[in-house]
């Protein structure tokens, strides 16, 4: 037999790569001479880095940068492709778990820390990145990202050089991008992006996710404000890029990479699957194991195992999902190619034990489906 292993990470107990391992010996237990493959997936969130780079045999390396709220950090990004390309995820520098609960405001938090880390993976000359911008804990419309990249913004004809805040897009009276480092024009950004709500507006970055970073109402008319008051002026240096697609993502990153870097948006599980040879690498399988820690709406819609069908689809390979939960939105997935679904818990348990049991249940629950060798 060979068997895909392409599962995302279980939220809050185990990255994919640990899934992957877990999986293995699920179904070693019932198959020892089974080939397996393991393809640790994500979706642009947290863990893209670990899981696009593991899954391509790549190398992680680290940079010092700023994080959110202007304390230094150590962040990660990845190689791949022979160092050809980067793996970064804004989280690591800019993402809300760096920013304790009691100060969490993106009114004051900075996307700096992430212009760092793109700069650090261009000075290992890399010609192409790869960003998930998911996980964020800002809302500065990527402004502190292109300041560390070595665009100007200017109060007054005085240079701004601070680390840019959504606060402080109030206080931008001009911007000089002709200073951005002009090693970017040699570099194709694509971003990973699993939102498509648009920079401004109900549906944009104040208003959709800014509570969620923790923002109160008044904070949320300040975010607006400052947000539409500072792309006025950024487009008319650039390009018209809020109503497209995925500008709100990440407070507004996903437009300010469009428009300081020029960067192509896309679904996040496309440029995974595609930066990981998925399709070639799937080719005559029996059987691909995937999973999540739950599976819901949301899954529906675009996420990890959605992606994997949708390519398992074209080559009418089986493929089987197991995860901590199973919503009931989670069975319209069978008339997508899902063949099946399995719960890990074998057995009434609190959430926390399913969380700490994790490894344990996986293996198991995998074990178990290999053991039904119908496929």
């Amino acid at each position: 037999m060979k068997i895909i292993l392409a599962p995302d990470s279980f939220k809050e107990s185990l990255s994919a790569v640990q899934v992957c391992a877990a999986m293995t010996r699920g179904i070693r237990a019932a198959a020892p001479h089974a080939e397996i493959i393991a393809i640790p997936l994500a979706d642009g969130g947290e863990g893209t880095t670990e899981t696009l780079t593991a899954a391509a045999d790549g190398e992680m390396r680290q940079a010092r940068v700023t994080g959110p709220l202007g304390q230094p950090l150590v962040a990660h990004y990845g190689l791949i492709d022979g160092g050809d390309t980067a793996v970064i995820e804004m989280a690591q520098a800019s993402g809300l778990q760096r920013v304790a609960q009691n100060q969490r405001n993106p009114l004051h938090t900075t996307t700096f820390g992430t212009g760092e880390l793109i700069r650090a993976a261009i000075e290992d000359g890399v010609r192409r990145l790869i960003i998930g911008i998911g996980g964020s804990a800002t809302n500065d419309g990527g402004a502190g990202m292109a300041q560390a990249l070595g665009v100007k913004f200017y109060q007054n004809n005085k240079e701004i050089t601070q680390p840019l805040t959504g606060a402080l897009l109030a206080a931008i009276t001009d911007i000089d991008v002709a200073s951005l480092d002009p090693r970017m024009q040699n570099v194709k950004i694509r971003v990973a992006c699993d939102v498509d709500n648009p920079l401004l507006g109900e549906r944009g970055a104040a208003g959709v996710y800014a509570p969620q970073k923790g923002a109160d109402a008044e904070s949320v008319a300040q975010l607006e404000k400052n947000m539409a008051r500072f792309y006025d002026l950024v487009e008319s240096r650039t390009r018209s890029v809020r109503n497209i697609a995925g500008a709100g993502a990440a407070g507004g990153l996903g437009a300010g990479l469009m428009a300081f870097l020029n960067a192509e948006l896309g679904a996040g599980i496309d440029i995974i699957l595609s930066a990981c040879r998925f399709d070639e690498r799937i080719q005559q399988a029996d059987l691909i194991l995937t999973g999540e820690g739950k599976i819901d709406r949301q899954t529906i819609m675009g996420k990890t195992i959605s992606g994997v069908l949708q390519r398992a689809a074209k080559q009418n390979i089986p493929v089987v999902a197991v995860s901590g939960a199973l919503s009931t939105e989670a069975e319209e997935l069978y008339s997508r190619g899902m063949l099946s679904m399995f719960s890990i818990c074998d057995a009434p348990m609190p959430l926390s034990e399913a969380i700490k049991n994790a490894d344990r249940l996986i293996a198991k629950a995998c074990e178990r489906i290999t053991r039904l060798r119908f496929f």
